[in-house]
């Protein structure tokens, strides 16, 4: 496995793409994601997180998370995913998230996260017993995305308005978000200078 630093001639592309562990591995989430993540761990530096984190923000029972947790690490090295080749991880071992998710919710624009579709559809009429963790889910995926400096993000439909604001941060100047059809027309989104860690280049390029 390479070191998670250096320069982008020093190392492969790297792809980051996160799964939920809100129920066990089905044909869906085979043919929607992980075939494809097999195909790409022998093209890029591959970083596939079980997203338990993201999973909470979700009424859950912290037993059954526990379980799915551990069922989902077993249930992709079944479906192809080799340690050797990627990197697969539980979000929650790894305490830079929530740690570079904080400094990003500092300096998110509030009126911007609310403005989001997939939270206005979830909470709709839900009032106080909305869960906050529904509104701050965005800036937990930047910082999964800027943690690892990734520079390629496949995403569901439901999710590329997250990635498209997730260029704003942190800086809170929205892009255009770049993307390209994958393997099977997945949605490959690219994350901008910005976004990947990288310096911005100047203004025009």
């Amino acid at each position: 496995m390479s070191r998670l630093g250096g320069s982008a001639a020093e190392r492969r592309s790297r792809v980051l793409s996160g799964i939920q562990p809100t129920g066990e591995l089905h044909i869906g989430n085979y043919l929607g994601a992980v075939r494809n993540w097999v195909r790409l761990q022998d093209e890029y530096e591959c970083f596939y997180p079980i997203v338990d984190y993201h999973a909470i923000a979700s009424p859950f029972d912290p037993r059954e998370l526990r379980k799915l947790t551990e069922d989902m690490l077993v249930s992709l090295v079944a479906a192809g995913l080799d340690p050797n080749k990627c990197h697969i991880f539980i979000q929650s071992e790894v305490p830079e998230h929530t740690e570079l998710a904080w400094v990003l919710t500092s300096l998110a624009p509030l009126g911007q996260l609310q403005r989001m579709t997939q939270f206005k559809d979830k909470t709709a009429g839900g009032g106080e017993s909305v869960n906050a963790g529904l509104l701050m889910y965005p800036v937990l995926q930047s910082a999964d995305i800027l943690l690892y400096k990734a520079d390629r993000v496949p995403v569901g439909e439901d999710q590329s308005q997250h990635l498209v604001e997730d260029e704003g941060k942190p800086h809170r100047n929205p892009r255009p978000a770049r993307e390209d059809s994958g393997a099977d027309g997945d949605r490959v989104h690219r994350p901008s200078a910005q976004a990947s860690g990288r310096p911005r280049p100047a203004r025009g390029v």
